[in-house]
């Protein structure tokens, strides 16, 4: 069964109270729970009652070389335990330089280094939630040359660190469209069995550039990319990603609608 479902915001609770029905599981954005009041601890307890549950972190910064904050980590687990989570996801990328919060996803190299470093930090996420684990594709402003191709890389890292994709399909259309390459030809590339869960949600587009704001309804192009992944792998869940503009209900329920009618 493919879950359809959405990004848990509290600016959404009411709403999800009463559409329920257009919603089969719910991503949880581990940092947005950390201070772990009664309120929190309630919610994530009734999300995990309620839906299939995954839990999705930001600050981890798998791709610093080095230990992981274990307060960070302990947090994450926390969650997770508290929401009972199918699986785990972070992201391809690093948020953190030493002990400086840079406050935003940074793409690495794909080269054996950080590869190496993000499989040992990958099993070890893993490992300490018991669960799981799907890394996700970013955005980037920048593209560098690297020793491997992304989709090697992930395909490798997937291999390796015993992992699954978060796919991202979003950011691949925008990276697709600003630095000129054919998403279908990168998505062919990789492995399907290792493509677990989807993220997707509209892309805004200023000066020819394409930006990841979480902000717009799916334009069509993007949903027609959403059905290429379908037809290409046995996708598990899909999560309408959703962070600004909440009083246009009505462009997400219309976006929980359109995906959960593609046939195949």
């Amino acid at each position: 069964m493919r879950r359809i479902g959405i990004g848990f915001r509290w600016e959404l609770k009411e709403w999800l109270r009463v559409n329920s029905e257009l919603v089969d599981s719910i991503e949880i954005t581990a940092e947005h729970f950390f201070r772990f009041d009664k309120t929190c601890k309630q919610v994530l307890k009734s999300l995990g009652r309620d839906y299939s549950t995954f839990v999705h972190g930001l600050g981890l910064s798998l791709g610093t070389p080095g230990p992981l904050c274990e307060k960070t980590l302990d947090n994450f687990v926390k969650v997770a335990e508290l929401a009972n989570a199918k699986w785990v996801s972070e992201h391809v990328s690093f948020t953190r330089s030493g002990e400086l919060d840079l406050g935003h996803l940074n793409p690495i190299h794909y080269d054996a280094d950080s590869l190496s470093n993000l499989v040992e930090h990958a099993r070890h996420l893993s490992e300490r939630c018991n669960r799981k684990l799907i890394l996700e594709n970013i955005t980037s402003s920048i593209r560098f040359e690297s020793a491997m191709h992304e989709t090697e890389f992930l395909n490798e890292l997937c291999r390796q660190a015993d992992c699954g994709l978060l796919l991202d399909v979003t950011n691949l259309f925008i990276n697709s469209r600003n630095h000129r390459f054919d998403p279908i030809h990168w998505l062919r590339e990789i492995e399907p069995t290792n493509i677990v869960q989807l993220h997707v949600v509209g892309y805004s587009k200023e000066n020819d550039i394409y930006h990841d704001r979480h902000a717009k309804p799916i334009q069509d192009d993007l949903l027609d990319l959403v059905q290429t992944v379908f037809e290409y792998a046995d996708v598990r869940a899909v999560t309408l990603e959703r962070d600004e503009d909440f009083g246009a209900v009505h462009e997400i329920e219309g976006d929980l609608k359109r995906l959960r009618a593609i046939d195949v």
